[in-house]
């Protein structure tokens, strides 16, 4: 029996979606029930009422619990977006209510970060000084889950890490050149040329694995007859990577070159005169396909494309 969208709209209940949600979290009935307030008996007949209408079951049994399946994976993820747009919406009332111009999150990977979100940022708000703005730094994998959950409406990031491109709208910005970063008191800080082959007795700070920066740099040790060394410190955090490298003189890191510049300006990094030959994938403006964004956030696209000389 096929159903339409309007009568699932008037059979399926926030609750129930509620319950889907903190079973993803919780992996255990009992464990979801109790987080809202339900019976474990009230929450397995919710779960199976969610299932009679979708015509099929969402979690299978495991050795960590129970986990989604393929069709549970779908309806969690379109839960996480259904309970955010409701929290928006509050949000945008409560907003409204109390007379400010709105609210935006976005979420950027590093590279975006000192230029293309802080340009956009700054100029927003000089024009509408009343948003309230959320910002999440974090990889592209990361902020993409994020999207998924409807936790952001924006992301600068890039699509190619997804399982899925399709589930975004891309609109690319700029490309993302890298440099070699070192505290200002490393023994090669103020070398004149560097080669990668020189670094082989430091340790590095490498973004986490998967991630286009990480295998960048492992392509170019490869190619340098290099591997990273065991004792390397990983992490997406561009202010952890900025104070170990500026309190340590054995590591070094790869980092977008905008941010190097940033850091080298203020004589809190320096940017070792290394020529890499890779080239990273470029990044830009990553929303969920097919959404609507809010009015805030067609103008902050809107800033970001002007920004970088593009139009809408």
């Amino acid at each position: 029996m096929t159903i339409t969208a309007n009568a699932l709209l008037g059979r399926l209940r926030m609750k129930q979606l509620g319950l889907v949600i903190a079973l993803d979290q919780q992996r255990s009935l009992r464990k979801a029930a109790s987080e809202l307030a339900m019976t474990q008996s009230a929450a397995s007949k919710a779960l199976a009422e969610v299932e009679s209408i979708l015509g099929g079951t969402l979690f299978v049994r495991s050795k960590v619990g129970i986990v989604p399946n393929a069709l549970g994976r779908c309806v969690i993820r379109y839960a996480w977006l259904l309970r955010s747009e409701v929290d928006a919406m509050w949000q945008e009332v409560s907003d409204i209510r109390h007379g400010h111009s709105g609210r935006l999150a976005v979420g950027a990977i590093m590279g975006a970060v000192p230029r293309s979100l802080t340009d956009a940022i700054t100029n927003l708000r000089a024009a509408e000084p009343e948003v309230a703005i959320e910002i999440v730094e974090d990889t592209s994998q990361r902020l993409l889950q994020l999207l998924d959950q409807g936790q952001l409406e924006i992301a600068i990031a890039r699509t190619v890490v997804a399982a899925r491109p399709a589930l975004y709208q891309y609109r690319e910005l700029a490309d993302e050149p890298l440099s070699v970063a070192a505290g200002p008191n490393h023994p090669l800080a103020r070398a004149r040329k560097v080669t990668l082959k020189e670094l082989q007795p430091y340790s590095w700070i490498a973004y986490p694995t998967r991630m286009p920066l990480r295998a960048l740099l492992e392509r170019e040790m490869t190619d340098a007859g290099m591997t990273l060394p065991s004792n390397f410190i990983e992490t997406a955090s561009t202010f952890a990577t900025a104070t170990l490298l500026q309190r340590s003189n054995d590591l070094v890191a790869l980092l977008p070159r905008e941010v190097c510049e940033f850091f080298s300006a203020r004589k809190l990094l320096r940017t070792l005169p290394i020529e890499l030959r890779s080239r990273t994938q470029p990044f830009g403006i990553v929303t969920r396909a097919g959404a609507r964004l809010s009015p805030l956030a067609q103008r902050f696209v809107a800033t970001l494309l002007a920004g970088h000389g593009l139009r809408q």
